[in-house]
């Protein structure tokens, strides 16, 4: 008995062996079916696994920006998808996503069908988001499987050259950057994180990167290297050629572009008769107007109240605006991530004019109407309905009118979506706007008094929820 034992533990290491250690051995010593170096004597690339990290990935691209450097970013789906605003501004700002599976999983562990459906399952993330599909994949440890070498040929496995533990924080920034700027020289791909959530990692040893990482922008600047992407490296497409394949075409039909006249046209008229003002005049979005607040009593979840009577702010977004992004939009996702950060971009502008203001401060609430019952609660707005009456079903109508204009889907959209499609109010204590959004006026913001009774409603129409 001991002995078939034995022989089935003896098969079982070398079909394992077979399947997945020679196959990783033969790619990571000989380079067969993988890309792991470049030629260029003045371009290297950085590559970053495991990601998106809501906290880590932002001050990655905001250095990466500050020396114009360009990465390679290879995410994990079920990252990608819980962060699909992250995945947007990585395309955007011109770096290169490939897929490191939906879960971080080895290759080792899995059947061939299963790694297929999480490369597939990651892609289709990554191309709902940003219009592109990828063919750039680094299995997880870069651990590849015998069915990897017969995987489809446009499928580029992309490996690495030098590699440094940054997922250890025992490592330190110091020892890091010594050993990052020992290996900086063209053609070199190096292998960095932006997460510390996968298993053998540290939770905060993206902190310590990101400090090496800055050395080492500035010593490749001083040298002369470029950071570009691996398919720069390989000599792949550029990011327009990608971006004009991509791009969306939309044509309108003649009901909609009268519809979008006329409410092009009833806006304009708005702003006038109302006197409404921009909180960012260099990208319209935001408008605002100060009022009297008529209507119910409305209590958010943190104790404030809005009375009839009450002096409020009303804010409105930009009907050109909205009509640009939804007729550009490849998708409800893609729709929903760019109001999302325009939002971010332009509430830093409201809240500066509110801590600027006198007038502003006193107004106890600003306030509009959303049609969508997701999404919103990330900006920290409280939501709550709309009481019945006559306001509620004009602005229920009104709406869905506009949204079977301006979203990508449509009318199709409307008859999917219509027990969500509600009018409802939208909140946010007036402290929580200058706590989140005031950062960027510190100094601002210190001579504004505390307003513990004040509030912020605004207006988020048509903001497509995040499925």
């Amino acid at each position: 008995m001991t002995t078939i034992l034995q022989s089935i533990l003896l098969w079982l290491l070398y079909l394992s062996s077979f399947y997945a250690f020679i196959p990783s051995l033969i790619s990571r010593f000989f380079g067969f079916r993988v890309f792991r170096r470049g030629k260029s004597d003045t371009q290297f690339a950085l590559t970053f696994d495991d990601g998106p990290d809501p906290h880590y990935t932002p001050r990655l691209l905001d250095l990466l920006r500050q020396y114009q450097a360009k990465a390679t970013f290879f995410v994990v789906g079920e990252h990608a998808a819980s962060h699909p605003e992250l995945i947007q501004r990585i395309h955007d700002e011109g770096h290169l996503i490939g897929i490191h599976n939906y879960i971080h999983k080895t290759n080792w562990l899995m059947r061939p069908r299963t790694v297929r459906d999480q490369i597939q399952r990651t892609g289709q993330i990554i191309h709902e988001v940003t219009g592109v599909k990828t063919c750039y994949y680094r299995p997880p440890w870069g651990i590849m499987n015998l069915f990897d070498f017969f995987s489809k040929k446009e499928r580029k496995i992309v490996l690495w050259s030098s590699m440094f533990e940054d997922w250890r924080s025992r490592v330190g920034a110091q020892r890091l950057t010594e050993r990052m700027l020992k290996e900086l020289r063209g053609g070199e791909v190096m292998l960095l994180h932006d997460r510390g959530t996968t298993l053998g990692a540290d939770a905060h040893a993206p902190e310590q990167m990101l400090q090496a990482l800055e050395v080492v922008l500035q010593e490749a600047e001083r040298l002369g290297l470029q950071s570009v992407r691996v398919d720069t490296l390989m000599g792949g497409i550029t990011v327009s050629e990608s971006q004009n394949k991509n791009q969306p075409q939309t044509t309108l039909k003649l009901w909609k572009r009268l519809v979008v006249a006329l409410w092009l046209g009833w806006e304009k008229l708005f702003h006038w008769v109302y006197h409404l003002r921009t909180a960012s005049p260099e990208d319209p979005m935001l408008h605002f107007r100060s009022r009297v607040y008529h209507g119910a009593r409305m209590e958010m979840s943190d104790g404030h109240v809005i009375q009839n009577g009450d002096p409020v702010i009303e804010l409105h977004f930009d009907n050109q605006k909205l009509f640009e992004l939804g007729v550009t939009s490849r998708s409800s996702m893609h729709l929903a991530i760019r109001m999302i950060r325009t939002m971010e971009q332009q509430l830093p502008d409201l809240a500066r004019m509110v801590a600027l203001e006198p007038e502003l401060r006193s107004a106890k609430a600003i306030y509009g109407v959303s049609m969508i019952n997701r999404g919103p609660e990330k900006f920290g707005f409280t939501i709550q309905d709309l009481p019945p009456g006559p306001f509620s079903a004009a602005s229920k109508v009104y709406l869905k009118l506009l949204l079977s204009v301006i979203h990508p889907a449509g009318t199709k959209r409307l008859k999917q979506r219509t027990e969500q499609l509600v009018p409802k109010m939208i909140a946010m204590p007036l402290d929580v706007l200058l706590e989140r959004y005031g950062q960027h006026t510190t100094q601002v913001a210190a001579t504004v008094e505390e307003s513990r009774d004040g509030s912020l409603l605004i207006e988020k129409e048509l903001l497509p929820e995040q499925n």
